[in-house]
């Protein structure tokens, strides 16, 4: 038996760069690991995979993530035995946080410890772009730039240890919607990824936290003007800067003293809707395999 975090992400940047001929859409984002994990524990069984996730209506077959991840494994590497996989789900669903990507990594990570398979992280990198481009990334974790599909990541310094708050309105949102909706109406700003890039090498996070810009976040907010309702209210209780992840709903907050990220975090449950996470960056270096 294995027990493996998989981590939520958020969307430092976030760009599009145009539509690829295999339909996907070409991009290039910065995204950032947190300490906000779901847990995975992997226990051998004689055949077969069996999945029990602790939240109520979220799929526990193979329409899961990770039980797709953990199949893809038995498949590729020719294990003949099976595995039982219990989730205990932290991370929002469907809320642009990779949650359902981090329970695909987090599985072929099990997998791969389970059955002392050997391989190597871009081996698993491999499987899971087969699976999702967010997958790649949560294998790594960290501060990565990602382009591709996502898929083709460069490891960069990590971003300063930051508190971050997020905070998920009742709504959903269709990834598909929202880069069709990008499509048909792209907006102006981008985000300028090599000052990104640049001032984060330099330790400068005041900088970066100026530059952060998601185009999505506009297509997202005028069907759901809730978005900058609440990226208004992350800055009125001290952010150091407020934004969309991915295609949302969620918005996080980034904040330099874990006094006011947490007091932020109160006036969200108190005054809001909201699913309300207080948690923090995690580094590339930060061990996976345990507690957050």
């Amino acid at each position: 038996m294995v027990t493996i975090l998989g981590r939520a992400k958020i969307n430092l940047t976030l760009d599009i760069l145009g539509l690829r001929e295999d339909g996907f859409h070409e991009i290039a984002t910065v995204m950032q690991s947190l300490a906000l994990a779901d847990t995975l524990t992997l226990t051998r069984q004689e055949e077969g995979i069996t999945l029990r996730v602790d939240l109520p209506g979220l799929e526990a077959d193979e329409r899961n993530l990770a039980h797709r991840a953990a199949a893809l494994v038995r498949k590729e590497c020719g294990i003949r035995g099976g595995v039982h996989i219990d989730i205990t789900k932290r991370i929002p669903v469907a809320a642009g946080l990779a949650g359902g990507s981090a329970d695909a990594a987090a599985a072929l990570r099990g997998m791969n410890k389970l059955y002392a398979l050997g391989l190597s992280d871009a081996e698993l990198c491999v499987l899971g772009a087969q699976i999702g481009s967010d997958i790649p990334f949560s294998l790594m974790g960290g501060t990565v730039l990602a382009t591709g599909r996502g898929e083709i990541m460069q490891r960069l310094a990590d971003f300063p240890a930051t508190h971050v708050v997020l905070a998920t309105p009742p709504v959903a949102v269709s990834t598909p919607w929202a880069y069709r909706s990008y499509d048909a109406n792209p907006p102006a700003e981008h985000p300028n990824n090599a000052a990104f890039l640049d001032a984060l090498a330099r330790g400068d996070r005041t900088r970066c936290a100026g530059l952060i810009c998601n185009v999505l976040e506009p297509v997202t907010e005028a069907a759901h003007p809730v978005i900058g309702d609440y990226r208004a209210r992350m800055h009125a209780h001290g952010a150091l800067c407020a934004m969309m992840s991915g295609s949302g709903p969620t918005v996080f907050g980034l904040f330099a003293e874990e006094q006011t990220a947490a007091a932020a975090a109160a006036a969200f449950r108190q005054e809001t809707d909201a699913a309300v996470h207080l948690t923090r960056t995690a580094g590339r270096y930060e061990e996976r395999n345990r507690g957050n």
